[in-house]
């Protein structure tokens, strides 16, 4: 028979969703299955099932969680390369919801909540942007959108996948990718 304590969780959908981050942070979203988190959360393994459905359920709820953070760190940032430097920053603090957000074949990518999730995060990623003065060589504006995010992006997933410590030379990421900025985006324009 079950305990009472497997009925009566005080908050068991965040229980769950902090030992499913736990384990994608240290094994990757391969390693997820809802009878271990409901193990790790001390509840019945059928539990979490009543707030995800199962495994895809879950993981759309950590890459809409992810997108709604995402989208409040980068909010704050004054411009362009500020907002890289929170993108760095949420991956490095978030790496679980990172590795989540960005494999859409993990998750429901149709779900109403995730859509909203994702567009605000995408609206305040092209606020960065906006105000970028034009080329004058008639290309698509959004291809610097699409520079700035592949250049964030894979400062990130390098950081993440433990490529940077000899760049790094000991310096903190988010300061080290303010200086490789600063290399490739001159003020005056060379």
């Amino acid at each position: 028979m079950t305990s009472d304590r497997a009925y009566h969780h005080g908050d068991l959908r965040r229980a769950v969703l902090t030992a499913a981050l736990d384990v994608i942070a240290t094994e990757g979203p391969a390693a997820l299955s809802l009878r271990d988190l409901a193990r790790r959360a001390g509840v019945s393994h059928a539990a979490p099932a009543h707030h995800f459905k199962d495994r895809t359920g879950l993981l759309t709820a950590i890459a809409t969680e992810g997108y709604t953070l995402f989208a409040a760190a980068l909010a704050g940032a004054p411009d362009l390369r500020e907002r890289g430097v929170a993108y760095v920053r949420f991956a490095a603090t978030h790496p679980a919801h990172f590795q989540v957000m960005f494999q859409p074949g993990l998750y429901r990518v149709d779900d109403p909540a995730l859509l909203a999730a994702k567009e605000h995060a995408s609206a305040e990623l092209r606020a960065g942007v906006t105000g970028l003065p034009a080329t004058g060589r008639g290309e698509d504006p959004r291809l610097a959108g699409v520079a700035a995010w592949s250049l964030a992006h894979g400062f990130a997933t390098l950081l993440l996948s433990g490529n940077l410590p000899d760049a790094l030379e000991g310096r903190e990421p988010e300061e080290a990718f303010r200086s490789l900025t600063g290399l490739l985006f001159r003020p005056d324009g060379s």
